[in-house]
């Protein structure tokens, strides 16, 4: 989970420590026999933590100001699994059918190297065993945080591609390349995507996007999420989405076994 960063919301200074904290344990242990991180996904890791421990030290340094020059305090985020209901529009970059049993939300961040964990980790089983099956719509929602300068920029990037056919597409590359989204290479994702470039680049300017951007931060705050990946699985039902919140790059069978335990019951404890 990429909590180091703050997202773009005023006032989130008080929000920041429990972030900070989450983050910190964000990774899954590996299973045994499993195979190592790559050397990549380590390093932006490791530029995750350090961030984290900066923006610790930060707050250590507020904490030991005269009150006088203290932020004023800001409520803490709900803690990850509690039950939510947040209002749910149908509109969206969904996977599956409509009338799946059980809607997954994920709120990511392109830039995140935990959202590229759970992607490659988790994300392709998921898809195969229960959206493909009918038993799960899946649900992109857009959560750039302030601490990734590239973050924002490739979640236009992908609703631009999405203007052309091309959103999962390009979801995908840019998800799987976190570490490497500068705007030139951007461009040559969309190009091997086979995109028309002029129409491409001229949607990134325009900044037609941001709005819809805004509304799934919004979102996604109203549902407690304050880094990423942040998920929301449960059911739809006359406008809003009752479930549960799970926070981090967790396994694929943790997922799994919450799915099958949701499937066969008729709420989402």
């Amino acid at each position: 989970m990429s909590g180091a960063a703050a997202v773009r919301n005023p006032g989130v200074r008080g929000i920041l420590l429990a972030a900070a904290c989450a983050a910190a344990f964000a990774l899954p242990a590996l299973p045994a026999g499993a195979q190592a991180l790559s050397e990549d996904t380590g390093r932006q890791i490791l530029q995750e933590l350090r961030a984290i421990r900066t923006l610790m030290e930060g707050l250590q340094r507020e904490l030991e100001a005269p009150p006088s020059a203290r932020p004023a305090a800001q409520p803490a985020p709900s803690a990850p699994n509690d039950r939510v209901a947040i209002p749910f529009p149908a509109k969206g970059f969904t996977l599956g059918r409509a009338e799946a049993p059980l809607v997954m939300v994920e709120y990511t961040d392109y830039e995140c190297p935990f959202c590229r964990q759970f992607h490659v980790d988790s994300f392709e089983q998921i898809k195969r065993n229960y959206v493909d099956t009918g038993k799960l719509r899946y649900v992109s929602r857009d959560f750039p945080l302030e601490f990734h300068r590239n973050a924002l920029p490739a979640a236009a990037a992908a609703r631009c591609a999405a203007e052309q056919g091309k959103f999962w597409e390009l979801r995908h590359t840019l998800i799987v390349n976190a570490s490497k989204l500068g705007p030139e290479q951007v461009v040559g994702y969309a190009k091997e995507e086979k995109l028309d470039l002029a129409r491409f680049e001229s949607c990134l300017k325009s900044g037609r996007h941001q709005a819809a951007i805004d509304a799934d931060m919004a979102e996604g705050r109203n549902a407690g999420v304050s880094g990423t990946p942040s998920f929301v699985i449960g059911r739809v039902t006359n406008g809003r989405l009752e479930g549960v919140r799970i926070v981090g790059a967790l396994p694929y069978m943790a997922f799994a076994a919450r799915l099958d335990q949701m499937l066969q019951r008729k709420d989402v404890d």
